[in-house]
């Protein structure tokens, strides 16, 4: 409640804006469906499902092995003498950690790969957003989840809008020219010499 407090005091705080008339036009969309909308993004998810159920399949191997160590080791353990019986929960603890460093670097690198497969949709998502409203005159567009918008008319989700466009544009950008050329304006503008 604070952080959305705070938020419509800075933004009925900013010098020059006004809400009488049709100065204000607002707008917002969900980034994260945005992404998962786009063609980019659908398959950014597919790539990166690939990734997780392999390394899913990997540590649940390393799991059971584990789990079998350690039934193992309850089974056997009132006829082990102290000193393997502390050997043998010392390896135990050892191929948790390693188990646990193993699941922990996993999960980074997918996330590092989510951010390398996303980056480039979320740069051309925003420019996308910058053209719209630019063009249609938006005094504010926000993003539904990184600013506490608790309730907006969905009239003004721009969502779907701004998804729509920039397929449009990628495309525009991947159909080939009259010349057979794949989007490339290397001889826009040049004169053919006879």
């Amino acid at each position: 409640l604070m952080r959305v407090c705070l938020g419509a005091l800075m933004f009925f705080s900013v010098p020059g804006l006004s809400l009488a008339g049709d100065d204000l036009k607002l707008g917002y969309l969900d980034m994260q469906k945005a992404i998962q909308a786009t063609s980019e993004g659908k398959s950014a998810r597919g790539e990166l499902e690939k990734i997780f159920n392999s390394r899913k399949t990997d540590l649940k191997k390393v799991e059971d092995d584990l789990q079998t160590k350690q039934e193992d080791f309850k089974k056997k353990e009132m006829v082990l003498s102290d000193e393997v019986k502390a050997r043998k929960q010392t390896e135990l603890q050892q191929d948790f950690l390693k188990y646990q460093e193993q699941l922990q670097k996993s999960q980074m690198e997918i996330q590092k790969k989510e951010a390398e497969l996303t980056k480039p949709i979320i740069d051309g998502l925003r420019k996308t957003i910058d053209e719209i409203a630019k063009t249609e005159k938006y005094t504010m567009i926000l993003e539904k989840s990184q600013q506490g918008i608790v309730w907006a008319k969905s009239e003004i989700d721009i969502t779907d809008k701004v998804v729509a466009e920039y397929e449009k544009t990628k495309k525009a950008k991947k159909a080939p020219t009259s010349d057979g050329d794949r989007g490339s304006d290397s001889n826009v503008g040049k004169e053919t010499k006879k």
